[in-house]
């Protein structure tokens, strides 16, 4: 676990936001929590949260976490809410409204699920705002994120009225533009940056998606490169997660990537997700702490557990979901040095700087 923030938080309007975008004042309720059941966490607007408070305009007691896997739930809190997150840029921070960053969460732009916790909003909303002053901040909050899938927002606990309001507010709101239409098209071109690509990198998703706001003309590249290139280019970027990663020489990992280079089938733990991180997760070689994390993205337990996806990515029978997969698995490894390895693979892979990719 990396403790991000624990202090005290300014509020105006009773809210503040998490942005990945940096835009200063955020998106508002009825954009952010369109199509949700719960009000607190508005993560309708790709890159972004809007979190409630109970306080209107004041100071409220703030921790932000980032975990490697879903943390305990503290029954302490009294309001409790979930939703999926996944930033747009290797630049995500906590935003007062229309102020600059109170802290930089340092989260890699791929899938994650936030919980947001909270206490005291009935009580907070009840103070005035000079007593709040004096006394410290009434309402407390706890931001916890970590890896993992796509998934709906959810209300795990709900104890306050403030919060039973949010909540009924976000349910009568209309889902966000679905369907078919110009509308639809235009939503859908400018979410793969501007242009849209092959059916096939469509039907990739997430991780296709994930190299757009990254290098889209790579992706591309990747889209026309032959089948071959494909599935060297997929071992290849597995390889290069594993070594930023310091993973490399790990006794259980090494028999894998063997695998993965003789087209042979990953061998266990590999041939069964919840067991492969059951392993990472309690070998002290691939925690935090481990001794072998000195620098860079190897000191970085979260960019650690990223290389750990690129490869069962690269091992998947199609070639282009393969190199699509390990190949954002292995530029979220490197964190912000992603550049280079993009460069790395153009020399790499000159098939990558030709071609016009398929429609």
């Amino acid at each position: 676990m990396r403790r991000v923030y624990s202090g005290e938080l300014a509020v105006v309007h009773g809210r503040f936001h998490v942005d990945s975008r940096r835009d200063p004042y955020g998106p508002g309720p009825s954009e952010a929590c369109a199509g949700q059941i719960n009000g607190l966490c508005g993560a309708a607007v790709p890159g972004c949260l809007l979190l409630g408070t109970g306080l209107r305009t004041g100071r409220v007691g703030l921790t932000v976490e980032v975990h490697g896997a879903a943390p305990p739930l503290d029954d302490g809190w009294e309001d409790v809410v979930e939703a999926s997150f996944r930033p747009v840029s290797f630049s995500t921070a906590v935003l007062p409204c229309g102020r600059g960053a109170l802290c930089e969460v340092d989260l890699p732009p791929a899938d994650h699920r936030v919980r947001y916790c909270g206490r005291g909003m009935d009580r907070s909303e009840e103070t005035e705002f000079t007593a709040a002053e004096v006394a410290g901040p009434v309402d407390h909050y706890l931001l916890q994120f970590w890896p993992a899938p796509p998934a709906a927002d959810r209300v795990v606990r709900q104890t306050s009225r403030s919060a039973e309001g949010r909540h009924r507010y976000a349910r009568s709101l209309p889902p966000p533009p679905s369907g078919e239409g110009p509308a639809r098209d235009c939503a859908e071109t400018l979410s793969w940056g501007g242009r849209l690509p092959s059916r096939r990198v469509r039907e990739v998703g997430g991780d296709a998606r994930g190299l757009v706001p990254l290098d889209r003309d790579l992706l591309d590249a990747v889209d026309a490169a032959c089948p071959a290139t494909q599935r060297s280019l997929a071992r290849w970027a597995a390889h290069r997660a594993f070594t930023a990663a310091g993973l490399d020489d790990v006794d259980w990992i090494t028999p894998a990537l063997v695998a993965l280079d003789r087209g042979e089938p990953l061998p266990a733990p590999f041939d069964d997700p919840r067991r492969t991180w059951e392993r990472f997760f309690t070998d002290e070689r691939t925690t935090p702490g481990a001794s072998h994390a000195s620098d860079g993205c190897r000191g970085n337990p979260l960019r650690q557990a990223m290389a750990m996806p690129a490869l069962r990515a690269a091992a998947q029978p199609d070639p282009l979901r393969a190199a699509l997969g390990a190949l954002f698995a292995a530029a979220v490894t490197h964190g912000t040095d992603y550049p280079a390895l993009f460069a790395e693979a153009r020399r790499e892979f000159p098939a990558l700087g030709r071609g016009v990719p398929p429609q």
